[in-house]
């Protein structure tokens, strides 16, 4: 049972729902990434979702994206991505760590080296957008053979002939991806989340997650209510941008994190 399993399972046995957070590694600089990670848990964030920095992050709204230039323009690479997830698990065994991002540093760094470093560092589960189930082979199968769970996503457009080939080797989670669309890009509704997060749940045991377009404790609860928790990474990665104080930034992690667990 990997990290991720159990804080599900704590939640589910707590009738509670799980709230997920996402920031860029490096953005602004390495230290401030990990003065807001380390703040997180206290905050409400049952799972951290670590951005890994790539020039051409096509799911991604300019938000994240200005996030991820910040982040390379700084120096930051793979090696100091890992090095946060080390140094954060000098004082927290416990809370999950996601990375999330796309395929080719991951690539260029060589699987096999990359998912042995990530598993020695900490890491406990990895979210690749762009790399499809067929392609599980690549990455998704040699991951969970390293002990890390492979997060899938499922979006509006996934239809009832797709869907299983989605959920086949996902594991950790699934990530219900709200709005057609880029991240930041829209609101998430609940009259239509609410249906289709029904509709993964008929095929899967696993915890279904919902993100983009959740930007306030109250649409954190409503969605949260809907599904077994939700993500938040633009409108925390916004005031990272805007240079906001780490102490501002949790204070709206807590917020945010408090409207899902009210759920």
């Amino acid at each position: 049972m990997t990290r991720i399993d159990a804080t599900f399972a704590r939640l589910r046995s707590q009738n509670r729902k799980g709230f997920v957070a996402y920031i860029m590694a490096g953005d602004p600089d390495v230290a401030t990434t990990l003065e807001l990670m380390r703040g997180m848990p206290a905050a409400g964030v049952d799972v951290i979702e670590l951005g890994m920095p790539f020039t051409d992050p096509m799911a991604d709204g300019p938000t994240i994206q200005s996030a991820g230039q910040r982040a390379l323009a700084g120096g930051q690479t793979m090696d100091k991505t890992l090095q946060l997830v080390r140094d954060f698990r000098a004082g927290d065994a416990q809370t999950p760590i996601v990375l999330m991002g796309y395929y080719n540093p991951i690539y260029a760094r060589g699987v096999p080296r990359f998912l042995a470093e990530a598993a020695a560092a900490g890491v406990d589960g990895l979210i690749v957008v762009d790399l499809p189930p067929e392609e599980d082979a690549e990455l998704c199968l040699p991951a969970q053979a390293a002990g890390l769970n492979f997060i899938r996503l499922a979006t509006p457009t996934t239809d009832a002939k797709r869907l299983p080939k989605v959920l086949e080797n996902t594991s950790g989670f699934v990530y219900y991806v709200s709005v057609t669309g880029i991240t930041g890009a829209a609101a998430a509704e609940a009259a239509e989340v609410g249906p289709e997060v029904a509709r993964i749940k008929a095929s899967t045991a696993l915890p279904v997650i919902v993100g983009f377009g959740i930007t306030t404790p109250e649409a954190a609860e409503s969605i949260a209510g809907l599904a077994d928790g939700c993500v938040v990474g633009s409108a925390i990665v916004k005031l990272i941008g805007e240079g906001k104080p780490v102490a501002e930034v949790l204070a709206k992690v807590a917020s945010l994190a408090a409207g899902a667990h009210r759920a």
